[in-house]
């Protein structure tokens, strides 16, 4: 099992792992994955719960080949500028290459930050290897407060005292915002880079992503919702519609492309700061 501890990964926790894999080049394109039931003993869930993750990374495109008859292959992935790709896809180079400055700038407005934190992965390591080296970063974070009625992801059954879907997200919203913020501030004592990560609550649910770079680049992605099913660590299901963050196609403008690009950076800026100085307020990942 990949944890020491009794408590089961959910579908979406063992898509996580595996797409970490997938990003870091543990496997690469073509390559098969284990078969469900080897997937299942590795993790130690049923085979259902891997079929959920399986058909996450399917509908995000980092898996072809998907039947019955054989274990899914690693899609294979054509780099492009020109047009959009699957938001975990398109992401990580992007960021990445927000990396070389000096002086980092992004800014975030997310349903939790599951997808940014996978993307930072890279730039941490090429810090840790000494590839790269920026004096200060200043990552700001717009995420949906705890106190509000999420229009997604919610129950299929509708809202509820106890809601388990709102419990799912909000576990998840505090864990990978407490993850993205170590990794980062980690930097200061390891290499002395000036690091600022800071939270703030959004009073609505966003519906799309939106990722600013350096005040130059302007990453955008809609929302999709669908109904889906995820097992829950006490052979629950959890019945809902939610996202398909990772798969939503990711559409970049560049300040540098003038025009029509270059006004909606500027514009998406404005909005992020108007945004950040007015109606949200201090978010603590508690």
């Amino acid at each position: 099992m990949v944890s020491g501890s009794s408590r089961r990964l959910s579908s979406q926790e063992i898509a996580d792992v595996l797409r970490e894999r997938i990003r870091a080049g543990e496997l690469k394109a073509g390559d098969r994955l284990p078969t469900q039931a080897e997937l299942a003993d590795e993790f130690g869930v049923e085979r259902g719960t891997v079929r959920l993750a399986l058909r996450e990374l399917q509908e995000g495109g980092l898996l072809s080949n998907v039947s019955k008859g054989s274990p899914p292959r690693i899609a294979e992935v054509t780099p492009t500028r020109n047009g959009p790709q699957p938001t975990m896809v398109g992401l990580p180079p992007r960021i990445t290459e927000a990396f070389s400055v000096p002086h980092v700038r992004i800014d975030a407005a997310c349903l939790t930050a599951e997808t940014l934190t996978l993307a930072l992965g890279e730039p941490v390591r090429q810090i840790h290897d000494g590839r790269i080296r920026p004096e200060r970063i200043d990552v700001r974070i717009l995420l949906p407060s705890r106190e509000i009625n999420l229009a997604f992801p919610i129950s299929v059954a509708g809202r509820g005292d106890d809601d388990p879907v709102h419990k799912r997200w909000l576990q998840q919203r505090n864990a990978q915002g407490h993850v993205l913020r170590h990794n980062l501030q980690s930097l200061r004592s390891s290499h002395g880079i000036d690091v600022h990560v800071t939270f703030r609550a959004l009073p609505f649910t966003p519906p799309v992503k939106l990722y600013l770079l350096n005040q130059s680049e302007a990453l955008l992605a809609y929302y999709m919702i669908a109904r889906r099913e995820e097992a829950t660590a006490d052979d629950g299901v959890l019945d809902m519609f939610d996202t398909l963050g990772s798969a939503s196609l990711l559409f970049s403008f560049e300040k540098r492309a003038g025009g029509r690009d270059a006004a909606f950076v500027d514009e998406s800026q404005k909005w992020f700061n108007a945004l950040w100085e007015t109606i949200t307020t201090d978010l603590r990942l508690s």
